[in-house]
C-alpha cells in the first residue's frame, strides 16, 4: 500500500515535469520533478525517521502522523499498549504474590534442584537465619547444618514432613519442615515453628500427669482406710482409733476437694471473658485477709503491715480477693515459726500500684523460679504436701493478674528469703475520692 502509493506520486510528478516539457520546450519540467522527487523523499526519511526513534523507546508517544507509514505505525501501537498493560498486570499480580508470600505466617524457600537458594521470605529468614541477597545461591544444607533435614532432602519423595531442632541466638527452636517438588525440577521447603505447640503439649501432658498424681495420693490413703474399716470386725478397733481413721480420711477428702475448687477456679479463669471492672478496695479486702493469715499464723510469725489504703484498683473483687490472699497464705506456710512477713500495698512512682508479700522463709533456687506459675509445680513435692498446699495457688493468682493487666514478679535468695508481688499499671487504680 505504501509502495502504490509513492509510485503513483512518482508518476504523477513525472506525467507533469513531461507536460510542462512539452508546454514550454524546455528540461526545467524534469528539474523541477527531480527536486520534487527528492524533497519527498527527504521528508519520508524524516518521518521514518521519526517512527524508528519510536520503536526504539515505545513507552513514548508515537509521532502524531508519519504519512504513508501511519498504516503501519498505528497497529504498531496499539499492539504495544496492549502488551504494555498486559505486563503492568503481570508485574501487579507478581508484586501482588510476593507481598502475600511476605505475609505468611510459614517460611517458605524457593530452591533449585541442587538445593540452592533462589528466594526467600521474612519468615523463613527467620526461621532459619538466612540471609538475602547474600545467601543466594548458597547450597541450604550447608547452611542448615542438620542431619536429619539433610537425610530427609536426600530422600525420592517427601510425603512428610519432618520436625528439625535449630539453635538461633542461643534458644533451641522446634520446626516442622517440609519439601515440595514444582515446576521443572524446582523444590519449594515450607517451615513452621512449633515450638509453643510442643510447649502446649508437654504442658497438657504434665497436666494430666500431675492431676491423676495428686488425686492418687489421697485416694489412695482413703481406699487403705475404707478397705481396713470393712474388712475388720466393727468392735476390733478401739474408738480412739477408728476416729482417728475417719479424721484422717476427712482430711484426705478435703484435700481433694481443694484440688478440685482450684481446677475448677483455673478452668473459669481461661476459659470466661473478663468482667466490667469496678472499683474495689483493697486495704478492705487485705484487712479481711489479715485476720484468716493471723489465725494460720497461730502467732508463730511477726506480721508488718504497710497499707496505702487511698488505693483502689479496678476489677472484680473475688479474683483480687482470691491472688491477694494465696500470696499472703503461701508466705505463711513456707516461713519457719519466728520469721518476719511484710505486706505492703503503695503507689509507684509512674502511677501504678504494687502488693508486695516479703518474707524470711526458706528461699527458691534460682532455678526454680520460672517455673513456681505452672500448675502443681513444686520445688520440694513433700513439704508442700505437708503444709496443706495444692500446687495451684501461684498459677491462680498468674490468671488473675493477666485478667487485670498486671504483672506477678518472683524475686528469691536461697535461706533469706522471697518477695512475690503483683504490679498494677497506672490505668488499673484509682485513687479514693473523700467527700
Amino acid at each position: 500500500m505504501i509502495w502504490l502509493r509513492t509510485l503513483f506520486l512518482i508518476a504523477l510528478w513525472a506525467v507533469a515535469a513531461s507536460i510542462a516539457q512539452w508546454l514550454i520546450g524546455d528540461p526545467a519540467g524534469w528539474i523541477l520533478f527531480s527536486a520534487a522527487l527528492s524533497a519527498m523523499l527527504v521528508w519520508r526519511s524524516w518521518r521514518l525517521h521519526l517512527v524508528s526513534r519510536w520503536a526504539n523507546n515505545p513507552d513514548s508517544s508515537p509521532p502524531a502522523s508519519v504519512g504513508p507509514w501511519d498504516d503501519i505505525l498505528a497497529p504498531l501501537y496499539r499492539y504495544t499498549r496492549a502488551r504494555a498493560r498486559e505486563l503492568d498486570e503481570t508485574r501487579d499480580t507478581m508484586h501482588g504474590m510476593l507481598a502475600a508470600a511476605q505475609a505468611l505466617p510459614d517460611g517458605a524457600v524457593t530452591l533449585n534442584e541442587d538445593f540452592q537458594i533462589d528466594w526467600c521470605n521474612r519468615m523463613a529468614r527467620q526461621h532459619l537465619g538466612l540471609r538475602l541477597p547474600a545467601d543466594r545461591g548458597h547450597n541450604l544444607l550447608n547452611l542448615l547444618r542438620a542431619p536429619e533435614f539433610v537425610e530427609y532432602a536426600h530422600r525420592p519423595s517427601w510425603p512428610d514432613p519432618i520436625l528439625v531442632r535449630l539453635g538461633q541466638n542461643g534458644q533451641e527452636r522446634l520446626m516442622m519442615m517440609q519439601l515440595t517438588a514444582y515446576a521443572s525440577n524446582q523444590r519449594l521447603l515450607i517451615t513452621r515453628d512449633v515450638t509453643q505447640i510442643e510447649r502446649l503439649e508437654t504442658t497438657r501432658r504434665d497436666f494430666v500427669a500431675n492431676v491423676s498424681h495428686e488425686l492418687r495420693t489421697p485416694l489412695t490413703v482413703l481406699a487403705g482406710f475404707l478397705e481396713t474399716l470393712r474388712d475388720m470386725p466393727s468392735d476390733a478397733l478401739p474408738a480412739e482409733q477408728r476416729e482417728q481413721y475417719i479424721d484422717m480420711m476427712h482430711e484426705q477428702a478435703q484435700r481433694m476437694q481443694a484440688i478440685v475448687e482450684d481446677l475448677l477456679t483455673l478452668s473459669t479463669l481461661e476459659s470466661s471473658p473478663g468482667t466490667d471492672p469496678r472499683a474495689v478496695n483493697i486495704s478492705a479486702l487485705l484487712q479481711k485477709a489479715r485476720q484468716q493469715v493471723e489465725a494460720l499464723s497461730g502467732g508463730r510469725h511477726v506480721l508488718e503491715w504497710h497499707i496505702d489504703e487511698s488505693l483502689d484498683v479496678l476489677g472484680a473483687e473475688t479474683e483480687l480477693a482470691s491472688a491477694l490472699s494465696n500470696l499472703l497464705t503461701n508466705a505463711v506456710r513456707y516461713t519457719p515459726d519466728g520469721g518476719t512477713i511484710t505486706v505492703r500495698w503503695a503507689r509507684e512512682e509512674d502511677g501504678g500500684a504494687r502488693y508486695s508479700v516479703q518474707d524470711t522463709g526458706i528461699g527458691i533456687p534460682a532455678r526454680h523460679l520460672p517455673r513456681l506459675t505452672e500448675r502443681f509445680y513444686r520445688v520440694d513435692r513433700g513439704r508442700s504436701r505437708a503444709v496443706g498446699g495444692t500446687g495451684l495457688g501461684l498459677a491462680i493468682t498468674k490468671h488473675i493478674a493477666m485478667r487485670h493487666d498486671a504483672e506477678l514478679l518472683i524475686t528469691s535468695e536461697q535461706g533469706k528469703g522471697s518477695v512475690f508481688a503483683l504490679r498494677f499499671p497506672p490505668d488499673r487504680v484509682a485513687v479514693e475520692t473523700t467527700v
